[in-house]
């Protein structure tokens, strides 16, 4: 697993083309194909010595590309952790509201021309954390599932068929007591 990772990172780090690099989706595809042939020859060890001066030759000719391709991605996530930011602060609301847009594309595209190069972001938007006391796992119900407060006999009745549902039966708790018991006997 951990060698398809590093194989993967390195051939897309170098193979990193867009569908928008491409006079047709067919071509696009082909590009795909191949690099995932590449990518499954290396992984399995097949030609490995023809793949490998392949990657030196793409690498070679498309040097240029390659660096305008890495620079294209550091400046999306830069701008896309700029974008994030502003949300979490709270710019961005009246603009996405105006437009009829998502907040976040709005700010994605008000800060994409701004992008500094060679920057590391995340590409994710951070959800803010919430407020307010965590309810502890396990919690006991008070209220059933109308809403309405749960008596003695309902809850007693659902924890039986959760347990039931769960596998576990009072007979197999009592068989495994006895076969405890049992095992610990010393007979000389």
């Amino acid at each position: 697993m951990n060698k398809e990772i590093a194989v993967r990172r390195r051939i897309q780090g170098i193979y990193n083309k867009r569908e928008e690099d491409f006079p047709s989706l067919r071509d696009y595809n082909d590009y795909l194909e191949e690099v995932e042939d590449m990518i499954f020859g290396l992984i399995e060890g097949v030609d490995v010595a023809k793949i490998d001066e392949k990657i030196s030759r793409y690498q070679q000719e498309n040097f240029e590309a390659i660096l305008a391709s890495r620079a294209r991605r550091a400046e999306e996530q830069a701008a896309a952790l700029r974008a994030e930011k502003r949300l979490l602060a709270g710019g961005g609301g009246a603009a996405a509201a105006a437009s009829g847009e998502p907040a976040a594309s709005v700010a994605l595209q008000n800060t994409a021309s701004q992008a500094p190069s060679g920057q590391y972001a995340p590409t994710m938007l951070l959800q803010p954390r919430p407020s307010g006391q965590p309810v502890p796992l396990g919690a006991p119900s008070l209220l059933n599932g109308n809403g309405e407060p749960e008596d003695e006999e309902s809850r007693r009745l659902r924890e039986e068929r959760g347990v039931k549902a769960g596998g576990w039966t009072p007979e197999l708790g009592r068989r495994r007591a006895y076969e405890e018991s049992f095992n610990s006997i010393w007979v000389n």
